[in-house]
């Protein structure tokens, strides 16, 4: 699957079309010119979602109602497909060849796996930021899954707001118990069913890491249950309902849900030790592009397929030796775009590859 072009209008500062090559695309300018924008551009249309903004109203030019991205996808030598996002105010409308599809249609036509320096979070952050790697990770191998992710938010928003206002109400415990019964039924039921993802898509992962690509360190990961000691994981419906019923009074205490998966976290290990806690700059950065390519290896294997590849400033965070290396890994397998200030990044990665001047939103070759 190769993106040919892509046609971008009021999003952010973008304007024109630019055509791709099938392996390295170079996007080279000065700060500030849209190189990045670029990039969002090419995610918001793979993956109806920015690695930038949660809000995708806010990428719409100042002084414009709505903006697009269409996207040409050559998914075999016979067979193309027309992508497009529109952004109109709060909406989002996503179309496949014209048709507009609900986002568990549009999502798996194409997909995007990102490496910039706000997604280095993934390994030196907070645990939401391992989870979401991990979320996005399955939603990309399965795209109704996104719906097992809304409706489990949906549940512990709901339960939040049953428990803040019981706290604050002193409702007897008893009543309360009652209350949360059926949203602790759904919550047990969708917090199996993305615990029983989660842990394969890590088994997944560190089945095909490249442990030691850029160095002498070896990299692993495990998942994290908040109920590990709790009981048995492998039986883990009935052992979350038993701790939802047991920590009642807890979480009536707290004002918030304490047991479920959202406080679940992945471990991160270089050479047994966390690499969050103990690793270099280096190490993690490292360490986040193995585990990056460890995701393109997973999705191939799954929808025989190669995902886009973005890299934003790569030359920021790896020096020219690891980036040379990664380029020879790469070759040959996913459509990779990067961007980059530097003149002297396109002298030592240009040749072979497609190179786009960005200057005020439009992109040249």
């Amino acid at each position: 699957m190769r993106l040919e072009s892509l046609d971008v209008q009021n999003f952010r500062n973008l304007r024109g079309r630019a055509d791709f090559s099938d392996g390295l695309n170079i996007l080279v300018g000065e700060n500030g010119q849209g190189k990045t924008n670029w990039l969002e551009a090419i995610a918001v249309l793979a993956d109806a979602r920015s690695f930038r903004t949660a809000k995708l109203q806010e990428a719409i030019r100042f002084g414009e109602d709505s903006a697009f991205i269409h996207g040409n996808v050559r998914e075999s030598p016979e067979i193309v497909r027309q992508l497009r996002v529109i952004l109109n105010g709060n909406t989002k409308k996503l179309l496949v060849n014209d048709k507009s599809e609900p986002a568990t249609r549009y999502l798996g036509q194409l997909h995007a796996v990102v490496f910039n320096s706000d997604e280095l979070e993934t390994v030196r952050g907070q645990p939401d930021a391992r989870r979401r790697f991990l979320d996005a990770g399955i939603t990309s191998l399965h795209p109704p899954f996104v719906q097992v992710l809304t409706d489990y938010n949906r549940v512990i928003r709901q339960k939040n707001a049953l428990l803040q206002s019981s706290r604050e109400k002193a409702t007897s415990l008893e009543t309360v118990a009652d209350m949360l019964q059926p949203w602790n039924a759904q919550l047990a039921r969708l917090a199996a069913r993305i615990h029983r993802s989660r842990v394969r898509l890590v088994e997944r992962l560190n089945e095909v890491l490249e442990k030691k690509l850029f160095g002498r360190e070896e990299i692993s990961m495990r998942y994290l249950s908040s109920l590990e000691g709790k009981g048995d994981l492998g039986d883990y419906e009935p052992l979350i309902e038993a701790r939802l019923a047991l920590r009642v009074q807890a979480e009536v205490v707290a004002g918030h849900a304490l047991i479920g998966t959202h406080r679940d976290d992945l471990e991160i290990l270089f050479d047994g030790h966390d690499i969050r806690k103990f690793g270099s700059a280096g190490q993690q950065r490292s360490a986040f592009l193995l585990l990056q390519l460890a995701s393109i290896a997973v999705y191939r294997a799954t929808r025989s397929e190669y995902p886009l590849f973005l890299l934003d400033d790569i030359d920021a965070e790896l020096d020219y030796n690891r980036i040379g290396q990664l380029l020879d890994y790469l070759k040959g397998k996913t459509q990779t775009f990067m961007t980059t200030s530097k003149d002297s990044f396109v002298s030592n990665f240009g040749t072979g590859a497609a190179v786009f001047y960005v200057v005020d939103g439009e992109a040249k070759t």
